[in-house]
């Protein structure tokens, strides 16, 4: 049979059968799931911005919409909602940029969204959308920080932060990257304001230890476990000249020995007290620079160490000799105690310090396997753990028994304990701008900060034309006296209402509960629905969201799972990462980048400017305007259609690679779906037999396998070599069997949905193919009747012979050694093993 290239009607299909599902409902997801039927699936929801949606948006998209359309087939209770992130920064400076309020340019932006994502097919259930910058929906978020806020984890503090001078906002330590802010690339600084605070660190202990119970990637696993930083080890007291006690934290107390400088924070509360008079200008001067820097410029991105000395000395525990007192800012006040012992024989950076400083030095522990040889330690130091030496309480203990016998030492004398600190730090909440939800803290001169009573929820933003932010730490709220001005809840004096809002992320802390119940008016969700939904069976976003979101959405679950709101400790037991995809850009000589639709290639792919003839250097880079390699989905539909649009974006590569997008090879699978619709179309009356039953049958346990695993690609793989062994019968004279058609249908249904509804209608079937039955395999199809073995003759293959894939050991073997080839080999020889690799070889071992 030839089979036929017709252009598919996509428009047509698409919108017949997209018009189909919404009046039929397919979609609409269940109150509540039957027991043991409930499939959560849930993408991390978009920020709509003012560009739409490009080819890379879709793909986390698609993804979970082929795994939600083969459980529903499964005969799963799925929920798969979508909704829109949509406050924040992003929106604020386009309105500011563009003179369009906030409010119009998201609504906007949402409607683009939605149009494109719609567009694509994807199987959400529309009915459950929210919108974060909805009343409805922010005075759920209010309400939650109104639960913190009444267990102590809401504070206000005045201290210095991160501050973005372009953004003129403070900005979390996790939205800062390489001493840059995140959203707009500005130097960040440091200055002092009012900021409302999120005591995070108050659950560091089971943010990092219930890691351990999800199924999430490793690599994320551990940026959540660097992130908060969980360290063990002893705190320390160091007796001052001035008579106070100087507390510090170490990993190492096992080389307490090694202490031979103390180094503060310059924030430290001691440091005016500890410095001496003839030294005093020098350390404010240091102070004052320090306070200036980020967290980041004091650490990672130091290149140099500085430091000044106080004058002071701290008396050393262990044997009672006197060490200088440094300050250096690369020491944090929020970490530990904001004060170290420096041992530079055996830390890095304190060895560096040193050695720029001409302080002492010693050796304290050596390589296990060295134990007897001294270290050139003023030269390099030895920053691993070892034996313990010079060193009379611990003498030649390893390092773990050393620093246990360190801590029962200072416990036993009071001047010290062991301890366990983290790195993180509180979560910075509050931003000075305007687009956020406001904060329902009022301010009353009689009774301090007074939650807005629950019943007043929301507090609504108002709707106001001067928006833009005032850099001097105060809101731009804080310019409306009248929304401003209020009355206190529990005293009726005259008050002020908090002008602060909060930060994008409190949107996206707990949006997937009011996915369960988005209508509910009394309440941001029903406790019973939570019950029966919870957690999210499958969560897929991008990998840039795992520290923040990942980390501030599991602290607000863990406190809601305290108040008794929620049932599960944990939001989200699966998470999986989808990879970035890139595109082809295209610069001539000049280095001036050209579109695609510019650029023609010859038959070896060499890509040439059209216009001119000019030979382009082509390259894999992220989508950017500028590059002009930006490839908006609007586009490839209108030549291709969403099911090839779909089929390729699963295609490219591995789901959690960065692969890049190429419009020469879309046509690959434009191609393969042209070939099913034809062989289906062209068969007039299929056949009736048992058609392809192995391949089939393991097709329909591969491709099941692989969407469940994520590993779609491969699973598109299967289908076409399928295909091509149903095609292939109808070649050779023979008719494509029924069931052969109707699997391949069914099967490439999640992947592309609206071609295969449109030929499940016409092989003759009334109902929709999205609510028939997966495919079902049977075990004793699974496997080839022949497979064919090779056999080795001390590792070199010397003959091959086919045999059943289902035979026991003992006959393979017996085989094996039947080949002509293989008596000759082993004549004089005496055999002393044979193994057997099923399905594959055969390995004879004989001297």
């Amino acid at each position: 049979m030839k089979v036929k290239t017709e252009r598919i009607p996509w428009a047509e299909i698409e919108a017949k059968w997209q018009a189909r599902w919404t009046k039929d409902g397919v979609f609409k997801t269940p109150d509540v799931p039957r027991p043991g039927r409930k499939f959560f699936c849930l993408d991390m929801f978009p920020y709509p911005s003012a560009d739409g949606l490009h080819v890379g948006h879709p793909e986390g998209y698609t993804a979970t919409d082929i795994l939600c359309r083969m459980k529903r087939m499964q005969g799963c209770d799925v929920l798969h909602p979508m909704g829109w992130d949509a406050f924040g920064l992003p929106a604020e400076n386009f309105a500011l940029q563009t003179g369009t309020h906030p409010s119009v340019v998201t609504q906007r932006n949402i409607n683009n969204f939605r149009r494109q994502i719609q567009s694509l097919g994807f199987s959400y259930d529309w009915a459950r959308e929210v919108d974060t910058t909805s009343p409805d929906y922010y005075r759920w978020t209010q309400w939650i920080f109104l639960q913190l806020f009444k267990k102590g984890l809401a504070y206000e503090s005045t201290a210095p932060i991160n501050f973005c001078p372009s953004c003129k906002t403070g900005l979390a330590n996790e939205e800062v990257f390489g001493g840059s802010c995140e959203r707009c690339g500005a130097k960040v600084e440091r200055k002092s304001i009012r900021q409302w605070v999120l005591k995070i660190t108050a659950y560091a202990d089971r943010l990092e230890s219930d890691l351990k119970d999800l199924d999430w990637p490793h690599s994320t696993l551990t940026m959540q476990r660097n992130w908060i930083g969980r360290s063990e080890g002893a705190e320390v007291r160091f007796q001052l000249e001035s008579g106070d006690d100087l507390t510090v934290f170490t990993t190492r107390p096992d080389t307490l020995y090694g202490a031979t400088y103390m180094v503060l924070a310059p924030e430290h509360h001691l440091v005016p007290k500890l410095t001496k008079r003839d030294r005093r200008a020098e350390v404010e001067a240091y102070v004052k620079a320090a306070t200036a820097k980020s967290d980041l410029e004091r650490t990672e991105l130091q290149k140099d160490k500085t430091g000044v000395f106080t004058g002071s000395h701290a008396v050393n525990p262990f044997n009672g000799e006197k060490i200088p007192v440094w300050i250096a800012d690369y020491v944090l006040a929020g970490y530990g105690t904001g004060a170290i012992m420096a041992v530079p024989g055996h830390d890095e950076r304190d060895h560096e310090f040193a050695k720029k400083f001409k302080l002492p030095i010693r050796e304290v522990v050596r390589p296990a396997d060295k134990p007897a040889e001294a270290q050139d330690i003023q030269a390099q130091g030895f920053f691993a753990e070892g034996i313990a030496v010079n060193s009379p309480l611990f003498e030649g203990l390893p390092t773990a028994k050393a620093k246990a016998a360190a801590i029962a030492e200072l416990q036993k004398t009071g001047r010290g304990r062991g301890t366990v600190v983290y790195k993180l730090r509180d979560w910075v909440f509050s931003r000075q701008r305007y687009w956020g939800e406001p904060i329902p803290i009022i301010h009353c001169p009689k009774c301090g900060q007074v939650p807005v009573p629950e019943k007043d929820l929301p507090v609504r933003l108002p709707d106001v034309s001067d928006y833009k932010p005032t850099g001097t730490g105060e809101s731009p709220l804080a310019n409306i006296p009248d929304w401003v001005g209020t009355k206190c809840p529990s005293c009726g004096a005259a008050a002020k209402r908090e002008t602060n809002t909060m930060p994008q992320w409190a949107g996206s802390c707990w949006y997937y509960l009011r996915f369960l119940d988005p209508k509910n008016p009394s309440r941001g969700w029903d406790q019973a629905k939570e019950k029966a939904w919870m957690p999210v069976d499958c969560y897929v976003g991008g990998a840039e969201h795992a520290v923040l979101h990942l980390l501030y959405a599991r602290f607000w679950h863990k406190v809601l799972f305290d108040c008794g709101a929620v049932s599960t400790p944990e939001p989200f037991q699966k998470l999986r990462h989808q990879g970035m995809i890139l595109s082809y850009s295209y610069r001539d000589g000049k280095g001036v980048y050209h579109h695609y639709d510019k650029v023609t290639f010859s038959e070896d792919g060499t890509a040439t400017l059209t216009e001119t003839g000019e030979k382009l250097d082509s390259q894999v880079e992220k989508m950017s305007k500028s590059k002009k390699n930006v490839v908006n989905p609007d586009e490839v539909l209108k030549d291709y259609g969403a099911d090839a649009f779909r089929l390729y974006e699963m295609f490219m590569g591995p789901f959690e690679d960065s692969k890049p997008w190429d419009m020469r090879s879309i046509e690959g699978v434009a191609r393969f779906l042209r070939k099913v619709w034809a062989l289906v179309l062209e068969t007039e009356a299929p056949g009736t037999d048992e058609g392809c039953v192995s391949t089939r049958h393991r097709t329909i346990k591969k491709v099941g396998d692989d969407i469940a695993s994520f590993g779609f690609n491969t699973a598109i793989s299967a289908l076409m070599i399928y295909c091509n062994e149903v095609q292939k019968s109808a070649v050779e004279g023979a008719v494509p069997a029924r069931v052969d058609l109707e699997t391949l249908v069914a099967l490439l249904h999640p992947f592309a949905p609206h071609l295969t509804e449109e030929l499940w209608e016409r092989l003759g079937h009334k109902d929709l193919l999205a609510r028939r039955p997966w495919p079902a395999f049977a075990e004793q199809h699974l496997k080839d009747r022949e497979v064919e073995y090779a056999v080795q003759v001390n590792g070199k293959v010397r003959a091959t012979f086919t045999f059943s894939a289902d035979a026991a050991e003992a006959a393979v073997k017996e085989a094996a050694l039947a080949p002509a080839k293989i008596k000759t080999a082993l004549e004089g020889k005496t055999i002393l093993k044979v193994i057997v690799v099923p399905n594959r070889l055969v390995n004879i071992v004989a001297r």
